[in-house]
Order: C-alpha cells, then structure tokens, then sequence
C-alpha cells in the first residue's frame, strides 16, 4: 500500500507543477496524454488524440476521449479495462504532457505572441502575464474576439482603467480560441524646431508643453509661442490651431514649432 500511495503522490505533484487546475481541463483533439495503470507498466503510454477525438489503447481499442475531463476519461478507461475481463479495480491516471486544444491566442504588442493553454481558470491578466506582459509600445487598450453560441463578439477592454481603479470585473475568464489583441498605443507627431523630431507615444491626457517635452524641447532658434496643432476632424478636413501648452494633444495630431522671428 505504501508503494501505492507514493505512486499516486508523484503522479499528484506532477500534475499540479504541469498543470495548475487541470482537473478542470477537457481533452481534446491534438493533445498529448500521458497514461499510466497502477501495477501495469505495459499498459503504460503517450498517445496523441486524433482529430475524431479518439485515442488507441493495449488491449481495448479505440476510445473516444474529447470533451471529457481527465477524470471522466480516467474512469472511462478503467471501467473498459474491468469490463473487458483484463484488469480488477484498475487504478488509471491520465496527465496531459502537451495541450493543444484548449488555447487561446495572443497577438500583438506582447513580448512573446502565440497561442497559451487555457489550463483551467485563466483570466485575460493570467494570459498577457504567460505572452511575457505587455511591449513598451503597447497601449492601454485590449480588444478581445470571442465566439459563444456561434456568435462572434469583439470588446474593448481598458487594462489601464481596470487596474487604475481596481475594477477587476472586466478581468473576464478566458476559454478555448479566444483571441487577445494588444493594441498599439496612440501616436502624435512633431516637428519643426524641437531638438528631436518625430513620432512618439501619445500618453493619457498629454498636454502640447508635455509633447515638446517628449520631443527634447525647443531648439536654440525655436519659440513656445505660436505652436501650431495639426488636426483631422471627422470627416477628414484637416485643420491647424493655435495651440496653448494646456491644450491636450489628440491621436495623430502633428505638432509644429516654428523659429523665433528675434
């Protein structure tokens, strides 16, 4: 019994360093299993679950595994080996060495884009924190693709609103392919003379003295009177405004700074 015990107690660590909450995880077609019978190595076996949802197994056949959980799947298997006349009480576990069903997709301003295994509870933070967190050029904005009832919803999720003001309800509970986009964040223009010309980070609430800033501030011939805003409107008119340094800069707006007549 003692053999047993330690048996089960390796196979539960093992599980739980692999794969936080598993037991709530449903198999699926691509995903690589691990199993094992108590006293049985021959019965042991890493197999792959086809794309019909069945894997083979010594002695019983084909068994269809998809959308069971471990558990179910476990006991599946055993009840097929007892009934079978093969084994007595067989004790199976199932562990799953790679996951490929259940993922979702990460894309964009994330260090590490690609799919990660939704093993178990995931929220939308568990995610982005697996993708290796969030790119300097990242913005606040998360815009999240989900099918339910084959119906394909898109929502736009403020990460920096969420964590600002401790909200957490839109921390929504990921499933399998779910799609997560980092969007880039909002970018502004400057020119003329500023010490470094060019394009930058548009940050919350960035008012035209913080934008020429951000651009290294005025060169030797260039004035802070008289900026110059340069703004699509709407229906794509575009406009230029006489700017003052409270002013807040919008996405895409080019900011110019002209030389000093003195």
């Amino acid at each position: 019994m003692k053999s047993y015990f330690k048996w089960m107690l390796a196979i539960m660590m093992s599980s739980v360093v692999g794969w936080a909450g598993a037991a709530d995880i449903e198999l699926g077609s691509g995903d690589t299993l691990r199993i094992n019978v108590y006293g049985h190595p021959d019965l042991s076996l890493e197999t792959r679950v086809s794309e019909s949802g069945s894997i083979s197994y010594p002695l019983i056949g084909e068994v269809k595994v998809s959308g069971m959980s471990q558990a179910a799947a476990e006991k599946k298997i055993a009840g097929m080996l007892e009934r079978g006349g093969y084994l007595r009480n067989p004790q199976v576990n199932i562990a799953i060495a790679q996951n490929q069903s259940q993922q979702v997709s990460v894309l964009g301003q994330v260090t590490r884009p690609g799919r990660y295994p939704v093993d178990g509870k995931r929220s939308l933070t568990d995610i982005l924190a697996l993708a290796g967190g969030m790119m300097p050029d990242a913005g606040d904005t998360v815009t999240l693709v989900r099918t339910r009832n084959g119906q394909t919803e898109k929502e736009s999720l403020d990460l920096h609103d969420m964590v600002k003001n401790g909200d957490m309800h839109k921390n929504l509970q990921l499933q399998t392919n779910d799609v997560i986009y980092v969007e880039r964040a909002p970018r502004f223009y400057i020119y003329g003379e500023v010490q470094h010309p060019g394009t930058y980070k548009l940050e919350r609430n960035m008012t035209v003295i913080q934008a020429l800033s951000v651009g290294g501030g005025l060169s030797p011939r260039g004035t802070d009177r008289g900026v110059r805003l340069k703004r699509r409107n709407a229906d794509g008119t575009l406009l230029e405004i006489t700017a003052r340094h409270e002013d807040v800069v919008q996405m895409d707006d080019v900011v110019y700074v002209r030389e000093s007549l003195f």
